[in-house]
């Protein structure tokens, strides 16, 4: 019997007793699928695959004595059962995974978050190919590679791909016709396809590159590079040639960095795991030609009282149907449940042999030894990350509780003033959720409408521009758009102005409080708790109790606000150095005769800075677009 795998829905008429589900199992067929455990309310509780399904099935209903004691209670809640006919073991595999994503049964073993994880995507259906990160792979043509477990690491593969590789990161349409390039370009980190400078098939050869380097065939990279090398060389366009040994240069530097592991130029995945309490950290090495290009670590729940054999034959499942590219060899910590379907499922997925191997001893065992202490040292870091998570809930109810808040101060916008005797005013807010930064939300002000020293009057700005378009309603929510005038750190992302904060913290003492509660009240809104920090004692004021809140030397919640503190802090200072060295590069160039808005844009462009264009030769200055000589001498002489 198949049955929907929709939403479950609530269904007091299950089955119940073993004698129903020995009727259920009669008429259970004999072949490949999978099968889901359900409760009364029909949630699922276990996704399973069977070779046999009326074998499996009937497995959780013999003597509950000879059952483990994690499968014992998993029976002991089953209402009913259900499962899917699969035309082979492979299928069956590849629905099981989907299933346990679907679903995710508190009595599997499986990925967490496992949407959050991102691959770098290069799709080779357009002319000039980007790379970039998705987090969507599909069946569309494209080269992928990951899954990358954080955004750190996919983040520090870009940088290391741009460092070596010329390929463009533009998003514009590649017509060759423009008439400029980009800073990357000057730099020799792109070839400048939009302005004609490299073909089609050029830039091609340069994608294909970065597709071996990922692969770990950096043999073959370094081959490539060589060859076009010599032939620049032998067409005496040394500065191409000089460029090219330059990349073959870096790439040989990050293969020093590589740890050769064997003596064999073998390519392959080796994972082992540690397990904790309730979860447990899966490690995996990427072994290319011989040598680790990369590691990755997972979380993996609903492993308490799991075997490790089931535990990494979950991970497996999971993450090679998530991850595109499959290696013909996969070093393991302990054995998989079978392992013959799962070799037959990942051959299929690769086109070709793929082995399993759980090796005995010589140098592949001492690599999973060295992969299962890393996965050890995985699981402590953590357990220290949940550890530091942990205080800072702590350090949020402690702030409630000093401040006597009406709810934990999830979202807390901290801001502050930076002005040099009155010049370059600027305003910066910075926002913490959980304990944490977003500096997504983060915004930053131009004072506009302030003269001179005053940090209240300035302070009233900012935060009438931030809370101008919210109004008290019945539902306390905010109503708006971004308020006029307010510049976005990470434009691309607008601040959710809907989301009250629960605490606004003011850098400064009663002053600054004041005038930031006059803000507030002028504009009708009384549901958005105030406070301000002194720098001198770390005090924190209140609105209408006079004595300062003085929170322990040592406490978690002093940490907390002294953080947001110094983070609003560098964050206002950052931007007034910015706009102070806006200012000063103005006034140095722009009181050379001759020179306009375009020519100094033009001279910062092609030399980065003044520095640069008071370094620069004169023939150089020349060569610029628009340039004559006799300018050329004049801004020398100026600067």
């Amino acid at each position: 019997m198949t049955r929907d795998f929709g939403d479950p829905v609530a269904r007091k008429d299950l089955p119940v007793g073993r004698k129903i589900f020995s009727e259920q199992l009669k008429a259970t067929p004999t072949k490949p699928g999978v099968y889901i455990m359900r409760d009364r309310d029909g949630t699922a509780l276990y996704v399973g695959k069977a070779s046999n399904l009326r074998n499996r099935l009937r497995s959780y209903f013999a003597n509950p004595a000879r059952l483990e004691p994690k499968i014992r209670i998993l029976v002991s809640k089953i209402a009913d059962f259900d499962f899917i006919i699969a035309g082979s073991d492979q299928e069956a595999v590849l629905l099981e995974s989907n299933l346990i994503k679907r679903h995710q049964p508190v009595f599997n073993a499986r990925l967490k978050d496992d949407k959050s994880y991102s691959f770098i995507k290069i799709d080779i259906t357009e002319d000039f190919p980007q790379v970039y990160v998705t987090r969507n792979v599909g069946n569309d043509g494209a080269r992928y590679f990951g899954p990358f477990a954080s955004a750190s690491s996919v983040r520090k593969t870009l940088a290391l791909l741009k460092k070596l590789f010329p390929y463009r990161s533009c998003t514009k349409q590649i017509t060759g016709t423009d008439s400029r390039p980009c800073l990357d370009y000057h730099i020799n980190r792109c070839v400048g396809p939009c302005i004609g400078a490299a073909s089609k098939e050029r830039y091609g050869e340069i994608i294909d590159e970065v597709t071996l380097f990922m692969r770990g065939q950096t043999k073959s990279v370094v081959k490539s590079i060589t060859s076009r090398m010599e032939k620049a060389s032998n067409d005496l366009e040394f500065e191409n040639a000089a460029v090219l040994r330059d990349q073959i240069k870096a790439i040989h530097s990050v293969q020093a960095g590589q740890k050769v592991l064997l003596n064999s130029r073998q390519s392959f995945d080796a994972i082992a795991l540690a397990k904790g309490d309730t979860e447990t950290w899966i490690e995996i090495f990427f072994v290319r030609n011989g040598k680790v290009i990369g590691k990755d670590g997972f979380m993996m729940a609903g492993t308490n009282d799991t075997d490790s054999s089931e535990i990494v034959t979950a991970f497996v499942k999971q993450f090679y149907d998530a991850n595109p590219y499959v290696p013909g060899l996969i070093l393991l910590q302990h054995h998989l449940e079978d392992a013959p379907g799962i070799e037959c499922w990942l051959t299929d997925k690769r086109g070709g042999k793929v082995k399993v191997l759980v090796p005995q001893r010589g140098e592949k065992r001492n690599l999973i030894s060295m992969v299962a202490e890393n996965a050890a040292n995985g699981l402590k870091q953590r357990a220290v990350k949940d550890k530091v998570t942990s205080g800072l809930t702590g350090a949020l109810e402690e702030l409630q509780e000093a401040l006597s808040l009406p709810r934990v101060p999830t979202r807390i916008e901290c801001y502050d003033i930076s002005n040099l005797q009155g010049t370059n005013a600027v305003g910066s807010m910075v926002v913490f959720v959980n304990g944490k930064r977003q500096s997504s939300d983060y915004r930053r002000f131009k004072i506009r409408t302030v003269d001179g020293i005053d940090d209240y009057s300035m302070m009233r700005e900012i935060l009438s521009r931030r809370f101008q378009r919210m109004s008290k309603s019945s539902n306390h929510e905010a109503m708006g758009s971004n308020p006029s005038g307010l510049e976005a750190a990470n434009s691309d992302k607008g601040v959710p102005w809907q989301i009250i904060p629960d605490l606004v913290l003011i850098d400064g003492g009663k002053g600054h409080l004041g005038a930031a509660l006059q803000v507030l009240l002028e504009l009708g809104i009384d549901f958005v708790p105030l406070a301000s920090l002194a720098k001198d004692n770390e005090e924190l004021f209140v609105p209408h109790i006079p004595e300062p809140v003085l929170l322990p030397r040592k406490s978690n919640a002093l940490y907390l606000v002294q953080q947001l503190r110094d983070e609003a802090h560098r964050f206002a200072i950052t931007y007034h150095r910015q706009r102070r060295s806006k200012t000063s590069v103005r006034s140095a160039i722009d009181q050379i005769p001759g020179i306009g808005l375009k020519r100094r844009r033009m001279l910062l462009k092609t030399f980065g800075s003044v520095e640069g264009v008071r370094q620069a030769a004169i023939d150089d200055i020349v060569a610029i677009p628009g340039m004559t000589l006799m300018l050329a001498r004049t801004i020398k002489e100026q600067l």
